[in-house]
């Protein structure tokens, strides 16, 4: 039986006794096989949050069925959850600006099906990557962002989401600041990387900045879009260390690692359904 083939149900409600023994009752009950069980109160909100991933072929009936023979459950504890089929590939609509490492750190993980998903696109407002994206056999959009023209083309990034059917946005390094209503459509389903300099090293050439104060540490953090200005929920960072040796250069390379990698786990925790949102933190089931 492919492991891959499972439901994970994730969910968080309002903390109390008997919501483990209710869920996995239900489960047993009909025949479910439970692969993976976290869990997680958080004492100061009183709020209890899960991850369960449940084999799709233990159950006797489909995901359509579980939403309606579990909504008794949810409803009894108050529930905010979520039942994903990972049988159908989440799809990811990519952004980019100029600068390509993430975009080629997600592609080549794609082609070599470290990520199980689907790139219906990629949109930038630069036509730098085109002839690279096209030759992965992936749908190129070149979407111009310009003072005057800002509210036309994140309708038609927003128009161009929709009918390729997105299931989550990324920002590989897309240099544009997205309209608060762009983000508020989509809570939770766009994910942006930046160097983890902010705020003391703001505006151009942060690395520069940074050599010129003597940094120790190079970071990245990869969050969900809000519209406060890198300020959502954090769903991954990491770091490495620099010395007085590393030039300006050294100090860009370091940060554009972290920032590949960094973005690549956030991503797979998204795509996995192992985060979930807790106001502006992230509660993540590794």
């Amino acid at each position: 039986m492919p492991i891959a083939d499972y439901y994970t149900l994730t969910l968080s409600c309002p903390d109390r006794v008997g919501i483990v023994a209710a869920i996995s009752t239900f489960i047993a009950a009909h025949g479910g096989w439970i692969t993976e069980a976290s869990h997680h109160a958080d004492p100061d909100a009183q709020r209890f949050f899960m991850r369960q991933q449940i084999l799709v072929d233990s159950l006797p009936f489909g995901i359509e069925s579980f939403r309606e023979k579990f909504s008794r459950i949810a409803t009894e504890f108050g529930m905010d959850w979520h039942i994903a089929d990972t049988t159908r590939k989440k799809r990811v609509v990519i952004l980019v600006s100029k600068s390509g490492h993430c975009l080629y750190d997600l592609l080549g993980r794609w082609q070599a099906k470290e990520m199980d998903i689907d790139i219906p696109c990629v949109i930038s407002n630069h036509d730098t990557f085109r002839s690279f994206v096209e030759w992965h056999g992936i749908a190129f959009h070149h979407i111009p962002v310009t003072p005057q023209g800002k509210t036309s083309a994140y309708t038609k990034i927003v128009d161009l989401f929709e009918e390729v059917r997105g299931d989550v946005m990324v920002l590989a390094r897309y240099m544009q600041i997205l309209t608060p209503e762009v983000c508020v459509r989509y809570p939770g389903r766009i994910i942006n990387i930046h160097h983890s300099f902010l705020p003391s090293f703001v505006g151009a050439k942060p690395y520069h900045q940074a050599y010129g104060r003597g940094v120790k540490l190079i970071g990245a953090t990869c969050h969900y879009v809000t519209p406060d200005l890198d300020q959502g929920p954090i769903i991954e960072q990491d770091v490495v260390r620099v010395d007085h040796s590393d030039t300006p250069d050294a100090l860009i390379r370091s940060g554009k690692d972290v920032e590949k990698t960094v973005l690549a786990r956030g991503l797979r925790y998204h795509l996995e359904d192992r985060v979930l949102l807790h106001g502006n933190k992230t509660i993540i089931f590794r």
